[in-house]
């Protein structure tokens, strides 16, 4: 049974100029499955590129809240054509970030309800981003109507209510890095406790490196370190854990075929 990393930009700057090392690295590991999510247009085209070059690999393509400033009709426009794509899984990530600039809300607000329209032509999941802003976040889904997509909170970072809250909305949860260290209460809180038919695995790379490894690049070839931190936490055998979640992936990212 292979890992799954469904959250790794391997079309960063970091990683992309590495990228058939950094792949390789992944599957020495078992890392045999990548979802490689779109922060802005450009990235989201290389997603879709790297799909389209990997069997194994699948594109999610959306503008991140801290890159909108200066989109327009064009940019939206392209989602619109390329959501259709075989190949793209999601759309995402998007969201609200709060953390560096509470500015532009109205603008955030904006892109978010926009994006949702485009994932909603195509009834494609949604990857969602939030930081700062996970009441809002839950508040804007719920609205929306976004329990008929569904979709996953990326590297969650709320209590065990809130993750059963979005799980009613149909969103998984996502797990990456910090689930490992040692100073992080609600990952592992949730971990043990949350639904493990809406848990999914992730990197986030190059960013959060799991323990021992914080603070360093991160890697898909890292999904093991994070799995099994889950799986101990869980008390269940590694095995089990990486049937489950491939499972849980399939299902939510409507994947058919054998990996």
């Amino acid at each position: 049974m292979i890992f799954v990393d469904t959250h790794c930009h391997l079309n960063s700057e970091q990683l992309y100029k590495d990228y058939d090392n950094v792949k390789k690295d992944a599957e020495k590991e078992g890392v045999k499955l990548f979802i490689v999510p779109g922060f802005d247009l450009e990235s989201s085209k290389i997603a879709l590129k790297l799909a389209h070059e990997y069997e194994n690999v699948y594109a999610a393509i959306g503008f991140h809240p801290t890159e909108i400033k200066h989109y327009s009709d064009l940019e939206y426009k392209w989602l619109e054509d390329n959501i259709k794509d075989d190949k793209v899984v999601a759309l995402g990530e998007i969201g609200f970030d709060l953390h560096w600039d509470t500015t532009t809300l109205e603008e955030q607000m904006e892109s978010f309800l926009r994006q949702i329209r485009i994932a909603k032509e195509v009834n494609k999941p949604l990857i969602i981003h939030s930081r700062d802003a996970l009441n809002l976040t839950y508040q804007a889904l719920k609205d929306n109507d976004c329990h008929l997509l569904g979709g996953v909170m990326h590297s969650f970072s709320g209590s065990i209510e809130m993750a059963k809250e979005f799980i009613k909305l149909n969103f998984y949860i996502g797990l990456g890095g910090p689930v490992t260290f040692t100073n992080a209460k609600d990952p592992k809180i949730v971990a043990e406790n949350v639904d493990i038919n809406y848990l999914i695995t992730e990197t986030d790379s190059p960013y959060l490196a799991p323990h021992p490894l914080r603070g360093k690049m991160n890697s898909p070839k890292n999904i093991p370190l994070i799995a099994s931190e889950i799986a101990k936490l869980r008390g269940i055998d590694i095995n089990d854990l990486k049937t489950i979640v491939l499972d849980n992936t399939k299902r939510l990212f409507r994947i058919k075929s054998d990996v």
